[in-house]
């Protein structure tokens, strides 16, 4: 009996605490958003970090407080040291974003079109149109066929860099709203999802899209949903100088040598 209680004593001093062998790995958004952090994971392989998928706003990749909604999803793809490398995979608009874009009288049209850059990704695209009322089956159809062409002439001659900045700045959606426009009143468009289906084989290779300088108080905020059609622009009101004075501050310094007389 006192050897079996020993043995077991035995086990549970050898058994050891897993979480001491963990370690903690910062998490780095690709090429394309600057390598900005956007997390942290813990592990105690480096191996086994890959393929783990981290979300992240825009708002904090870029600063925008307007991109609050948009959440953007990447994949851990290769570690070095303690910082593990990601790769974009997509996007999409918040639940609640969407729902406040919906109103009665108006006509939500969904689109899913499938596009392959010129560097071999394979991207699916969501866009949606809401109109500024109710739309016939045939309005919607020509909308629809009218926006495959702008997706697939945008993404085939482009790189996927320059296909994800088109995506996230509203340019694409833009492109959409012309078209979309002299066939029904559109109120907006958006880009509400896309997914990376395939990727090519061998290295890709990565451009900034988000320029690091964008995270400093822009001369412009652009007040437009990712992939959004809506811009409207306000500049923030300049400092006023240390020496500059209002009329009633310098009217008080004026009266106040009297006062003291």
């Amino acid at each position: 009996m006192a050897k079996a209680a020993q043995a077991s004593r035995t086990v549970q001093k050898k058994v050891k605490d897993k979480w001491k062998a963990k370690q903690w790995y910062r998490l780095l958004a690709p090429k394309l958003f600057n390598e900005t952090p956007v997390g942290e994971a813990i592990a105690d392989e480096p191996e086994k970090l890959a393929g783990r998928i981290v979300q992240a706003t825009l708002q904090d990749l870029t600063g925008d407080f307007s991109k609050m909604h948009v959440k953007v999803h990447f994949k851990v793809v290769d570690v070095h040291g303690t910082d593990a490398k990601t790769r974009f995979v997509g996007h999409e608009l918040t639940s609640d974003y969407l729902r406040r874009l919906t109103r009665r009288k108006h006509s939500k049209i969904d689109m899913v079109v499938d596009v392959q850059t010129k560097d071999g990704f394979l991207i699916r695209v969501k866009p949606m149109a809401i109109t500024e009322k109710r739309a016939q089956a045939s309005q919607e159809t020509e909308i629809r066929n009218r926006a495959t062409e702008v997706i697939r002439r945008a993404g085939t001659g482009k790189s996927i860099s320059e296909f994800v900045r088109d995506i996230l700045s509203g340019d694409l959606a833009m492109e959409i709203y012309k078209v979309a426009k002299p066939i029904l009143p559109v109120k907006r468009v958006d880009i509400r999802k896309c997914d990376v289906l395939k990727e090519p084989a061998g290295p890709i290779e990565e451009v900034e899209i988000f320029p690091q300088e964008t995270k400093t108080t822009p001369k412009e905020v652009v007040a437009v949903a990712a992939g959004g059609s809506e811009v409207s622009q306000s500049a923030p009101a300049p400092e006023r100088a240390e020496e500059e004075l209002t009329e009633e501050e310098r009217v008080a310094e004026e009266r106040a040598p009297e006062e003291e007389l």
